[in-house]
């Protein structure tokens, strides 16, 4: 099939389910599709992707680009795939893989990098230099965008904010929780909806999931309220390392987490007396494109639209 000029196919491959949407030259949405993805099945999730972007472009009748946005993160020293909450894509040399299936180059990024290229091209920071683009949600994940590029490293692993220790730790936040990747006290223990979940749970012995505890505090449960003044108070020291060390002109919020309307006016408030400046003129966003950024972002990992 020939391309069509600047058409750009970004999937999103997660847990649940694969997204596909399809943007022309000019960054339209073209078409939209999404199938369930297979469980714990490699190979069927290789054809599910195959048998969507087949069918996508049948239906527009142009074929183009393919980027992919994951969990996880290519490993420089193997190729391969790891750290994917879809345990089955671990290990697996996917790159090569889909390559062989589509008979095309295919680029795959880590979904937080694609959410943050996504807000950076067209997004709440577009035109911004520098870019940090946080997921707040069931984990947690950022990307770095400067000047319009994905940071990846040296070690593929740019942007993983959330398994650093959180700073400036207060009194009862040591050792902290038990992360998945083996170390306590991780932002993501703290920040995630699980994390502030848990520090419900620890302070009031009240097991209430991360949305009963947002409501609780609308409604003027004291408890949650509390508890939500905390969690805002953390995600501030913990954004304020970010900008002592990468000092970026944008901190875009995603996920879950980042519908809270009142972290966009207190967390600028208190983590100005953790940032090593007299001024802090980082401005920080809600998301424009919310659960799309993801796969929005995937397809501009072949170029923003127009280029």
């Amino acid at each position: 099939m020939i391309s069509g000029p600047g058409m750009r196919l970004g999937i999103d491959l997660g847990g649940s389910k694969i997204e596909l949407i399809a943007f022309d030259a000019a960054g339209r949405e073209r078409l939209r599709r999404r199938v369930p993805t297979p469980r714990n099945d490699y190979r069927a999730t290789l054809a599910a992707i195959h048998d969507l972007v087949v069918q996508s472009e049948h239906d527009l009748g142009t074929g183009g680009s393919v980027g992919i946005g994951t969990p996880g993160s290519l490993s420089r020293a193997t190729g391969r795939l790891r750290n994917s909450n879809s345990v089955c894509l671990n290990g697996q040399m996917i790159v090569q893989d889909l390559e062989a299936l589509l008979g095309r180059p295919v680029r795959i990024a880590n979904d937080a990098n694609c959410f943050a290229l996504s807000e950076a091209t067209d997004g709440a920071a577009a035109g911004a230099e520098v870019v940090f683009g946080v997921i707040l949600g069931t984990g947690v994940g950022a990307g770095i965008v400067v000047h319009g590029r994905a940071l990846d490293g040296p070690n593929g692993i740019a942007g993983e904010w959330g398994h650093n220790p959180l700073p400036w730790p207060q009194p009862g936040e040591l050792p902290g929780s038990q992360c998945y990747c083996g170390k306590s006290g991780c932002i993501e223990t703290f920040v995630s909806g699980p994390g502030l979940a848990n520090d419900h749970r620890i302070s009031t012995a009240a097991a209430l999931e991360a949305d009963a505890i947002v409501a609780g505090a609308a409604n003027g449960d004291a408890a949650c309220q509390s508890t939500l003044a905390r969690y805002q108070e953390r995600l501030a020291r913990a954004l304020a390392h970010v900008i002592n060390v990468l000092d970026p002109d944008v901190i875009v919020l995603g996920g879950g987490l980042s519908n809270l309307d009142r972290l966009y006016e207190n967390v600028p408030r208190l983590w100005s007396r953790y940032v090593f400046s007299d001024r802090v003129d980082t401005r920080l966003a809600r998301n424009v494109h919310g659960d799309s950024g993801g796969v929005r972002g995937a397809a501009w990992l072949w170029g923003a639209p127009g280029t």
